[in-house]
C-alpha cells in the first residue's frame, strides 16, 4: 500500500485515519483518486476537500462512519449512500452492543485494505444488486441455542465471517487448535474472495483448462477431499507443491490460497516500494537474500519470479525482525518452484494474461 500524507499539512497519515493528528484535520479516503482528504465541514452537512491539489470538491462519508467503522468517502452529488467497499455488506453486527461493533470496526480494516488491492488491480466487484452471484459480505454471530457455530466461508459469491474471527484471542485459540501457521481477518477475507473470483474469471471466463493445467482437476468430489484431509492429515509432500497443507485440500482451496497470497505479496511489497525498502544483508555473499524494492507490483510489468526472488528476501527480513521483538513470524511459509508457477498463473490473471496461454 501507498503512504499517504494529510494534504493540508503534508503530516504523513495512515489508511485508517479519520483526523489528522497534526492540523486536525478530519480525513477521508477517496477511492478514485487513491488520496487521502482533508476535510472541512460545512453549514450544510456536506465535507469540502482543502489543502494541497484541492478542487474545494464536496464529499460524505460512507454512511457506516456514523458507526466509527470506516472512513470512505462518497461523492455529495451522487446517490450512494455506502463507499465502495461498503455496499458488498448484506448483514452486519448488531450496533447496539458496544463489542460487536468494536469487532465490526476490525472486520472494516481488514476488508477495506482487501478492497485497496482489488481497486488497483482493477477487478471485477459486482454486488448482490449488481448480478446474481455478486460479491456480498455476512457477519455473522454464533447462536448461543445453535448446535453449531458459525462457519467461515463462500457460497456463491456470499461469503461469510465468524465475528468471532475478529477477537484476537479466539482466533488465536482456533489457530493453535487448527495446527495453522497463520491465521489472520486479512487472511480470511484474501482467502474467500478467491473463491469468488474463481467463479468469475476463471469458471465464467471460459478459462478452466488454462486453470486446470496449473493447479489440477477441479472436477474431484470437495466434500470427499475434505473429509479426507481432516482424517488422514496434510498430504504428504505437500510443501513441495502447495503454499499451505490446507492448499492440497482440492484444486479450489489451492486457487483460493495461492490468490491470497498473491495478495499479501503484492500489498507487502507496494508498502515496501513505498518506504524504499533495500534488503541487503552485510553477510549475503552470494546474494540469495539482497533485494532491492523498486517496482510498481501493481503494475503487471514485473515477472512473477523477479517479484518472488524479491518477495522471499523481504519476508526473510520481516521474519527476522519479528523474531528480534519476540514475534511470530510474520510470513512462515515457504515458496517452492511450483508454487511459484501457481503465483505466476495468478499474477497473469489479475492482469488479464491468461487468455494468451495455451488450454490444457
Amino acid at each position: 500500500m501507498r503512504l499517504f500524507a494529510c494534504p493540508s499539512c503534508s503530516q504523513v497519515v495512515f489508511f485508517e485515519n479519520v483526523v489528522c493528528e497534526r492540523c486536525n484535520h478530519a480525513l477521508g479516503y477517496e477511492p478514485k483518486s487513491n488520496r487521502m482528504l482533508a476535510l472541512e465541514q460545512s453549514g450544510d452537512g456536506l465535507w469540502t476537500s482543502v489543502g494541497d491539489k484541492s478542487d474545494g470538491s464536496k464529499w460524505l462519508y460512507c454512511a457506516n462512519y456514523a458507526h466509527g467503522v470506516c472512513n470512505w468517502l462518497v461523492a455529495a452529488d451522487g446517490s450512494e449512500e455506502f463507499c465502495q467497499c461498503c455496499r458488498h455488506n448484506l448483514v452486519v453486527p448488531n450496533t447496539a452492543d458496544a463489542n460487536n461493533v468494536e469487532l465490526w470496526r476490525k472486520m472494516e480494516v481488514a476488508k477495506r485494505r482487501l478492497f485497496y488491492t482489488i481497486l488497483k488491480l482493477d477487478l471485477p466487484r459486482q454486488t448482490r444488486d449488481e448480478h446474481p452471484e455478486g460479491l456480498g459480505f455476512q457477519f455473522l454471530s454464533d447462536d448461543p441455542n445453535a448446535e453449531e457455530q458459525v462457519m467461515t466461508g463462500h457460497d456463491d459469491g456470499l461469503i461469510t465471517i465468524a465475528l468471532v474471527e475478529a477477537d484476537d484471542a479466539e482466533r488465536e485459540k482456533r489457530r493453535t487448535a487448527m495446527g495453522e501457521p497463520y491465521r489472520t481477518l486479512l487472511g480470511h477475507f484474501r482467502h474467500e474472495v478467491g473463491h469468488w473470483y474463481w467463479d468469475r474469471m476463471v469458471r465464467d471466463a471460459g478459462l478452466l483448462d488454462q486453470c486446470r493445467a496449473v493447479f489440477g482437476d477441479d472436477t474431484m468430489d470437495y466434500e470427499e477431499s475434505l473429509k479426507t484431509h481432516y482424517a488422514n492429515g496434510p498430504k504428504p509432500g505437500w510443501q513441495n507443491e502447495y503454499v499451505s497443507s490446507y492448499a492440497a485440500v482440492h484444486h479450489w482451496e489451492d486457487f483460493a490460497e495461492t490468490w491470497a497470497h498473491y495478495f499479501h505479496i503484492a500489498d507487502t511489497l507496494d508498502t515496501a516500494s513505498a518506504l524504499g525498502f533495500v534488503v541487503d544483508p552485510r553477510v549475503d555473499k552470494e546474494d540469495v537474500l539482497t533485494a532491492r524494492v523498486n517496482f510498481d507490483v501493481y503494475a503487471g510489468s514485473t515477472s512473477i519470479d523477479a517479484i518472488a526472488e524479491t518477495w522471499i528476501a523481504l519476508a526473510a527480513a520481516l521474519n527476522l525482525m519479528n523474531r528480534s521483538m519476540g514475534q511470530a513470524d510474520p510470513y512462515p511459509f515457504v515458496l517452492a518452484p511450483r508454487v511459484i508457477e501457481k503465483l505466476g498463473f495468478i499474477h497473469d490473471l489479475v492482469h488479464r494474461r491468461v487468455q494468451a496461454r495455451k488450454a490444457a
